[in-house]
């Protein structure tokens, strides 16, 4: 019987991988060693770590007698600021898109240009397998950036407060993982589309960019000019023309990816918050003032995750069938 297992052993070892995880191995190791991804780890790490300081040094202030989210203690690490520095969702929001455009602008271009790509084609493995793997590659990366960052400000947290996560306080902190995760993926399959369309790495790079800056400085002025050249007077509209003004300025705002994953990460992260709209004191009147529990918040921001997978994915399939018809000799 020792014979037998110890050969079965023999064969598991010498069994090779299967092709698409080889590549995938290998993107990954060159995207941990590359110094791009070297730099942005390191700009994430000091800018958690300086919110989580700043968190620190006010938990105290935030903490008040009466307080609804007095019970989830743990989670204001994630949500306390006094202006200095923003709180650790916010510079997720604003630097996670960073992470996304560095993995993917360049992926497939880099390989056509450096005549890469027609040799691995010329490999016996499927051509979907290419940007397969990049993709993959890539959101293993983040997906494990995100979870460090994450359990670093849990850990240091921990260690100095000296009060521990509930079991309700640490599904919410990974339920803002998983959202994070899909957040960052959604930069990353964008640049990787426009690293199909465009043959040029810098011009894929500049123009996701150009995206992640007008969604996140330009669409808010527009909308900003909008509201305020559509804005009823208080004086002669009626409470409900209000409420529908009101809820077709969030609706424009919910167009772009940062406020639907600054809607999702505040309801995760703040237990309080009971809606993401405008409400009549009719709604407001009654009301305890009582924490949700985190189905009713997962149930409050299931449209905004919704909208960023549908968004992820639709890029995604974009990207896919573009590589799919593309060519891929070298010029």
């Amino acid at each position: 019987m020792e014979f037998f297992r110890e050969k079965a052993l023999f064969r598991n070892e010498e069994k090779p991988l299967h092709p698409f995880w080889v590549m995938v191995y290998k993107e990954v190791s060159d995207q941990v060693r590359s110094w791009r991804f070297i730099i942005l780890s390191a700009l994430m790490a000091l800018t958690c770590m300086g919110s989580l300081y700043t968190a620190l040094m006010n938990i105290g202030k935030a903490v008040k007698p009466n307080d609804p989210e007095g019970a989830f203690f743990f989670l204001k690490l994630f949500t306390v600021s006094d202006g200095t520095l923003p709180p650790f969702h916010v510079f997720i929001a604003f630097l996670g898109p960073l992470i996304g455009i560095s993995l993917g602008f360049d992926a497939i271009n880099s390989e056509q240009n450096g005549r890469t790509l027609s040799r691995i084609m010329a490999q016996p493995i499927h051509r979907d397998y290419i940007i397969n793997a990049k993709f993959v590659s890539s959101l293993i990366v983040i997906s494990i950036l995100l979870f460090a960052l994450n359990l670093l400000v849990m850990g240091f947290g921990l260690i100095i407060i000296g009060i521990p996560p509930t079991a309700g306080e640490f599904l919410r902190v990974m339920s803002f993982l998983v959202l994070s995760i899909v957040y960052v993926a959604f930069w990353l399959n964008l640049s990787i589309l426009f690293s199909v369309r465009f043959r040029q790495a810098a011009t894929s790079a500049l123009t996701s960019i150009a995206v992640w800056l007008f969604f996140s400085v330009f669409y808010q002025i527009i909308v900003s000019l909008i509201a305020k050249s559509l804005s009823p007077s208080p004086e002669t509209a009626s409470p409900h023309q209000l409420i529908k003004f009101q809820q077709l300025i969030l609706n424009l705002s919910r167009l772009t990816p940062r406020q639907l994953f600054s809607d999702a990460t505040t309801t995760l992260l703040m237990p309080s918050i009971r809606s993401l709209g405008p409400l009549t004191m009719e709604q407001v009147y009654g009301a305890i003032p009582s924490p949700l529990p985190l189905g009713q918040s997962l149930m409050l921001v299931w449209p905004q995750l919704t909208a960023l997978i549908a968004a992820t994915v639709l890029c995604f399939t974009l990207s896919y069938v573009f590589f799919m018809k593309k060519e891929v000799r070298s010029r």
